[in-house]
């Protein structure tokens, strides 16, 4: 028996498969065109055999997204919610000098302020201009939940806040303050975290990187500090403190070579770190030329960074 017959349907002479129904051969040839589903979406069962090639439609090409389009961000790329601003008043309370060109206030507030280590807030101390400065911890690690601790600097050509300290800016001087701000915040998880400071810059390394002892004992932490004079290495207390609890890889750099102890390496801070991955988390925190370079190293090794710009004089 022949595998092909002929078929008239509505006067037109259909050419079928034996064993295919009216209906399969005039939908196979275009004469009709289907119906749709019973839910009236989707379209009827299609014929067992396929389309002859006079009426077969062209093909239909679907372009996919590129990997890279649909690749779900990671988490710290997501974007967050930034945290509402907090005001409170407060008075200075301590004044202390922690080398020849470091000076450290304490304002005792008379409410906790809400802040992740590493985040900044806005002071104004009366009688001068606000100021962005970052809270940290005394280098022994101690502070109160009403304390505020910061790390000032006293510029050689006697300019900057810290050296109204002792004069126009006593105890019990009233201070207003605004925070926090910034975005150089502490953020747990994984990688090695390199932390980087340079002078004062220390202030926030310092609150970041004893929290993350705590919330992540088992990190990778390597932690670069520098200054200008070795003088102003001010943070040795606190520097113990990282090293008893397993911190090991700690560089101290100073430009000056003058009374260099022999832990202190020479040169710039930038060229003593470490080579960077993309799976690093680092916190830079100094003046703009240290965070710049710290930035463009970070984002060619493809690693996170979050820096912490310290305004002059302070």
């Amino acid at each position: 028996m022949s595998a092909r017959c002929s078929l008239v349907v509505n006067g037109k002479s259909v050419r079928c498969s034996t064993g295919d129904t009216p209906l399969e051969a005039a939908l196979a040839d275009g004469m009709i065109a289907p119906s749709p589903g019973l839910n009236g979406q989707g379209a009827a069962p299609a014929p067992r055999r396929a389309q002859s090639r006079a009426h077969r439609s062209e093909s239909v090409k679907l372009s996919l997204p590129r990997a890279a389009a649909i690749e779900a961000p990671r988490p710290s790329a997501l974007p967050t919610r930034p945290a509402a601003a907090q005001k409170r008043t407060g008075t200075v309370t301590e004044v202390t000098a922690l080398g020849p060109h470091t000076v450290e206030v304490v304002v005792t507030i008379t409410r906790r302020l809400a802040l992740e280590p590493g985040h900044q807030v806005v002071v104004t101390f009366e009688g001068f201009a606000p100021v962005t400065l970052s809270p940290t911890l005394r280098v022994d690690g101690s502070a109160e939940l009403n304390e505020l601790v910061f790390h000032l600097r006293l510029e050689r050509d006697g300019t900057g806040l810290g050296h109204a300290f002792g004069e126009a800016i006593g105890l019990d001087h009233p201070v207003k303050v605004k925070g926090p701000v910034g975005r150089g915040y502490y953020r747990p998880g994984s990688g090695r975290l390199v932390l980087v400071a340079a002078e004062t810059g220390f202030a926030p390394i310092w609150s970041i990187a004893r929290a993350a002892r705590y919330i992540d004992p088992a990190r990778e932490i390597t932690l670069m500090v520098g200054a200008r004079d070795p003088l102003d290495l001010y943070m040795r207390p606190a520097l113990d403190w990282l090293r008893a609890t397993g911190v090991t890889r700690i560089v101290t750099v100073s430009d000056r070579m003058r009374q260099r102890p022999p832990e202190v390496r020479p040169g710039p801070l930038t060229a003593h770190l470490p080579s960077l991955r993309s799976t690093d988390v680092v916190h830079v925190a100094g003046d703009a030329s240290t965070v710049g370079a710290v930035e463009v190293l970070a984002a060619s090794a493809g690693a996170r960074c979050y820096p912490v710009l310290l305004e002059p004089g302070t």
